[in-house]
Parts: structure tokens; sequence; C-alpha cells
């Protein structure tokens, strides 16, 4: 059966009693604050016009997103009560931790790992982007830790074209194991270039001790 005007408020949703001097008015207790109630309910719904169910809804993410973004779906929420329009659904992100990248607002990091001959010579590595894999040129004499710039490479902003950058950072990668040919190159290249090394540190060491004397 249709719903029928409450009789206890008679449809207003509020009901007026005397408290001494003064006029009050409270949710009806009958109906809710609806007005209206229902005389037959039916068992499944008990006289709400709505039951539980659990259905899967395709969702558009749109690029850009972070953890804690949240999308509305309009009109994807619980229907209302006795008929009424439904309400707006909220999804919540979570991303998940990717094994290249890390994020901070629209900049993405990446560490590259980069072998000793090519950092001291320099060369032209591929490195991992959101957009496929592109070549990056370091100079020769790059040292673990310096970062390069990709600009454009980073993550969009949510609904626009503007792109963060990257950071690639190197990470100069040193053998474990060697073979005999290769720890003969690396003995002669210690005795060629150890001097000049050592002799710029101990010149800081000099410097040190004389300016801690004064």
């Amino acid at each position: 059966k249709a719903p029928a005007t409450c009789p206890n408020c008679k449809g207003s949703g509020q009901v007026r009693f005397q408290q001494g001097f003064f006029s009050v008015s409270k949710t009806c207790g009958k109906c809710h604050g609806e007005g209206r109630i229902i005389t037959d309910p039916c068992k499944p719904c008990k006289g709400q016009g709505r039951i539980k169910r659990y259905r899967e809804i395709n969702v558009r993410i749109p690029a850009g997103v972070d953890t804690d973004s949240k999308l509305r779906m309009s009109g994807e929420g619980e229907l209302g009560l006795y008929g009424g329009p439904p309400g707006d659904l909220y999804i919540f992100i979570n991303v998940e931790e990717h094994q290249f990248f890390k994020r901070e607002g629209m900049t993405l990091y990446c560490k590259v790992p980069v072998s000793f001959p090519h950092a001291a010579l320099g060369a032209e590595i591929e490195v991992p982007t959101i957009d496929g894999v592109t070549n990056l040129k370091i100079p020769q004499g790059t040292p673990s830790g310096k970062a390069f710039h990709l600009k454009g490479k980073g993550m969009p902003r949510i609904g626009s074209h503007q792109r963060g950058d990257q950071i690639v950072i190197v990470n100069i990668e040193v053998p474990k194991h060697l073979t005999s040919r290769q720890k003969e190159i690396l003995e002669e290249f210690a005795k060629i270039n150890g001097d000049e090394v050592s002799k710029g540190f101990k010149e800081k060491l000099k410097d040190l001790f004389a300016g801690m004397k004064t």
C-alpha cells in the first residue's frame, strides 16, 4: 500500500506539546519526522521501501590521484526512504607503493643503478618513466647520488595537462666479484690516480689541524 498520512502529527512530521507557559515542537515519534507511515509494511523492507544489496560498479580513476583523494559518484549511494532519491557514493583512494618510483606531490623520484665505468667515462642509460623507457645522458665523472631532472615526466595534476618532474638519482654500483684481469686494471688505475686523491685529502687534513693549533 502507498504511505498514509501520519495520524499522530497530521503529516507535519512535528508534534507540539505544552511545557509550562511554552509550546514546544519535537519530531513525531510515530513517523520519525516523515509525516507518512506505512500501515501495512512488507516483511523484506519493513516499510522502508528499500532493501540492502551489494553490487559492483565501474569507476574511472582520473590521472593524478593520490592516497586520500576522494571521488564522488553522484546517485550511486543508498536509496532514500520510501522511494526517495538515492544519495552519493564517495570513494577514498589508497595508492600502492611502486617498485621503482616514489612520489611527493607531482614529483617522482627514481633511483637508477649505474656501473662504475659508465659513471667515470659517461654514458647514455635507459631510465624508466610512467610513459615508458627513456634515454638519459650522464656526463663523465658522475658521482653516486647525483640527481638529474626529467622535466614534465612526473605525475599529472588532476583535471589539468600540467605535469611535474621526475628526478633520477644515480646509484653507482661497485662490483663484488672481479676477474683477475679486472683486478689488474683497477690496481693500475689506483696507482695512477691514488696519489692525487690522497694528496688532496692530506692537504685538507693539514689545513684542519693548522687551524686547530692557531
